[in-house]
Order: C-alpha cells, then sequence, then structure tokens
C-alpha cells in the first residue's frame, strides 16, 4: 500500500525546489560509511560532488557511471563523512521500504536541464 499523501503545500513552495538532470561521471566509497557513496556528476556548465546513500541499494553501484538522473540542485552543502554534498540524488522507492531506482529523463537530454 502507497504512503500517504503529504499535506498540501503553496505552488510557491515547489517553485523554489530546483531539479536538474545530470549525468554521474564517477562514483566511490566514502570512508567509514557502509552507505554512502560520493558521486561526480556533471550539470552541463559545472560538476558537484554529490554524496547518496546509495552502497547498500545496489550490488554494482558503479553500473551507475554514465547514467543521467535527477538531483536537487539548491539544497545547503552539507558535510557527510568529511566530504562536503552539493545537493541531493533524487530517487524513488526508499521511503516506502522498496529496492529504490533513479528517477531519469525518459529520453538523452542536456546535462543541467530543469524538471519542471
Amino acid at each position: 500500500m502507497p504512503a500517504p499523501i503529504k499535506p498540501l503545500i503553496a505552488m510557491s513552495v515547489l517553485d523554489q525546489v530546483d531539479v536538474r538532470v545530470g549525468t554521474i561521471l564517477a562514483i566511490g566509497e566514502v570512508p567509514g560509511s557502509d552507505k554512502l557513496m560520493q558521486l561526480q556528476v556533471s550539470f552541463g556548465d559545472h560538476q558537484r560532488t554529490i554524496v547518496a546513500g546509495i552502497r547498500g541499494e545496489r550490488e554494482t553501484p558503479e553500473e551507475l557511471v554514465g547514467r543521467q538522473c535527477l538531483f536537487v540542485v539548491n539544497l545547503e552543502p552539507r558535510k557527510m563523512r568529511g566530504i562536503v554534498s552539493e545537493g541531493m540524488l533524487f530517487d524513488i522507492g526508499f521511503g516506502d521500504g522498496l529496492r529504490p531506482v533513479l528517477a531519469v529523463p525518459e529520453a538523452p537530454v542536456p546535462d543541467g536541464t530543469r524538471a519542471s
């Protein structure tokens, strides 16, 4: 059964969230963590480091290299295990206890393209 729908928000709140397509260029382990992976992501005109808790979710996280997916890019940077994360991987299913999957564009688009 799906989780309950969260409380209603104003459209202006949703407009504040900046979700963009990025390509995962590299992925590596975060020292001292059994859950976190460090992603290097291209957003077209720049690259960012994004730390995501995907290590135990996939048998081979390295298979994500070269994949386009969605990221929240306007969160305040957050230091996790000594690494500054400059965004958040947008995935589907974790909160519902499912094996998470990536939120991906239907077809390739330029890195940095906004989701709306």
